[in-house]
């Protein structure tokens, strides 16, 4: 038996080498059943629609504002994160009543007294926590409104998002090559990057084109999936960048094998803002999930 204190033996090596493996193999195995398990909630609530879809990303935007105010360290947590909470909860109401511009009027005297809870050096980042959350939750409520293409932009979403995660996280360990952002996210690399918004936007583009409904030709919908794909990368570096800027590992422990809800949708917030944005900037009635597959 190894003694503390001295080398370890041959033996002793390939003991702790095999408990390794099983760790890595458990956290594996826990990491694939809780992304299953979020993944087909997701496309559950997306299917049902309504008041279903709409706590479902109440419940994450949530989520990631109580993670975003506890993360930054600032003084009166409890306090900052009910007033985002009760923002929030305000904002889905209004918006499932039509009336979502009485949220940004509710807005501005929540965020500034959040900023104010926050004290200084802190009011800038607990403001923006709010903004993150809310534009979370107002994007995919924003996206999926449309009775005609909301599910297909958002299933469009889906696809892009989860197909560069999955891709780039291949591509970059079986081709390897230069570091992507290494102060950041020492694992990314650039040929991940490439092959992930290569095929998250393939599959998106497929996706949107034989959707019900949507039917989106294939070449505007792969250039607009590039950019969703790369802004969903550049979500992720985002959230890595915050992390180190606070010292944390993980945004918290609401997921198993994932960390926390920022640390398994930073991506998806990312694109989910940018595609509401782009939908409502091109101006094609009636809804910003229409100006992503209507192009005639």
């Amino acid at each position: 038996m190894d003694k503390p204190g001295t080398p370890m033996t041959e033996g002793g090596f390939a003991r702790a080498q095999g408990l390794m493996a099983r760790h890595r193999l458990d956290d594996l195995w826990v990491r694939a059943a809780s992304g299953l398990f979020l993944a087909g909630t997701a496309v559950g609530a997306l299917a049902l629609g309504g008041w279903f879809f709409a706590l479902f990303w109440l419940i994450a935007a949530l989520a990631v504002n109580w993670e975003w105010q506890r993360l930054i360290g600032a003084p009166l947590p409890l306090l900052r994160v009910l007033a985002g909470a009760v923002l929030l909860i305000a904002a889905v109401v209004l918006f499932r009543l039509g009336r979502v511009e009485f949220a940004f009027l509710l807005a501005l005297p929540v965020v500034a007294f959040v900023a104010w809870a926050a004290g200084p050096g802190f009011r800038l980042w607990a403001a923006s926590g709010l903004f993150y959350a809310g534009g979370l939750l107002l994007s995919a409520l924003s996206l999926r409104h449309d009775p005609f293409f909301g599910a297909g932009a958002i299933g469009w979403l889906f696809a892009v998002v989860w197909g560069t995660d999955v891709c780039a996280y291949f591509g970059g360990r079986l081709i390897g090559g230069p570091k992507l952002a290494p102060r950041v996210s020492p694992g990314k690399t650039w040929s991940g990057f490439l092959v992930g918004i290569s095929c998250g936007a393939a599959l998106g583009a497929v996706v949107a084109h034989v959707w019900p409904n949507a039917q989106a030709p294939l070449g505007p919908v792969f250039v607009l999936g590039l950019a969703a794909a790369a802004l969903a990368q550049g979500g992720d570096l985002f959230e890595s960048w915050i992390k180190r800027r606070f010292g944390v590992k993980d945004a918290s422990g609401l997921i198993p094998g994932h960390g926390g809800v920022m640390d398994r949708i930073d991506g998806f917030i990312a694109a989910a803002i940018f595609a509401a944005l782009f939908g409502l900037w091109r101006g094609v009635p009636p809804s910003a999930a229409a100006g992503l597959f209507y192009w005639q």
